[in-house]
């Protein structure tokens, strides 16, 4: 073979590239595995508390009758647990920094809610109550009562009202692992909402709240069911552990009664200690 033969023959020795065997007819392709439907992502809206605006006006009512603590039960819509439509106040004792429930008056009005054919859920599963001081956090004692209270229930809820306005609402799961949420709250003025009730919230008031239990206000300042009438402070009992009770005080609301001290010189003897007398 001469130069020439091969120089011809090496364009197509180059054309040549392996190729893959065919596939034979019989020959099955694997099947493809199916996916699983996926299931919709269904988006919750976020739990709020809400209140009426006529429950939202008596609850700052009470807030403000007396630089004192105030408690009540929650009554919400059955369609709408979180939608308060009326604020209890049991009888209780109060004072700037706890609130002591009367067990018979709880037995009374829970009787009463039933007899209204309401559920437990609808009137016995949100505690509101207000600090006299400008934070709504919870103490150490509303939290200790949170837990004893309602640690049994599915779940609860905890409101607290400071002055000025700032609000706290803790939702609280018991159930499986449980579990706390802080949610946030507004007042619902789309639904229809009735007029001020003044006198019946002035009534309720001077029938529940008993502010007599130990207090270090002002000589004149009203007090519970002798209100309009000028209290006596020689009458008011403080009870001896009354400084343990002020350590544990909102820094605001301790600063209340350090200011309320200041300005009563009366209340100091000669050795510079607090004078009272019990009942």
């Amino acid at each position: 073979m001469n130069k020439s033969t091969m120089k011809a023959q090496s364009p197509q020795a180059a054309a040549i590239q392996p190729t893959a065997p065919p596939a034979r007819p019989d020959q099955k392709q694997p099947p493809k595995q199916s996916q699983p439907p996926r299931r919709p992502v269904i988006q919750r809206p976020a739990p709020v508390l809400r209140f009426s605006p006529t429950t939202w006006a008596k609850l700052l009512y009470f807030r403000d009758r007396q630089p004192t603590e105030v408690g009540g039960f929650a009554v919400t819509a059955a369609e709408d647990l979180l939608r308060v439509e009326e604020f209890v106040a049991v009888k209780q004792d109060v004072s700037v920094a706890s609130v002591s429930f009367d067990d018979q008056a709880v037995a009374d009005y829970f009787e009463a809610q039933v007899d209204a054919c309401r559920k437990p859920e609808q009137f016995a599963r949100i505690w509101l109550h207000t600090h006299p001081g400008g934070s709504p956090q919870p103490s150490a004692t509303d939290e200790e009562t949170f837990a004893r209270v309602f640690g049994a229930c599915q779940w609860a809820l905890m409101f607290v009202l400071a002055q000025g306005g700032k609000t706290y609402a803790r939702l609280r799961f018991n159930m499986g692992p449980g579990g706390n949420i802080v949610i946030p709250v507004e007042v619902d003025f789309a639904a229809p909402f009735g007029p001020s009730q003044r006198d019946a919230w002035e009534a309720e008031y001077k029938a529940n709240i008993n502010a007599g239990r130990w207090s270090l206000l002002d000589a004149q300042e009203d007090f519970g069911r002798d209100f309009g009438a000028p209290s006596d402070l020689t009458r008011r009992s403080i009870p001896d552990d009354w400084l343990e009770e002020l350590e544990a005080m909102e820094p605001a609301e301790r600063q209340l009664v350090l200011d309320e001290l200041a300005g009563r010189p009366d209340l100091w003897g000669d050795r510079a200690e607090v004078s009272y007398e019990c009942f």
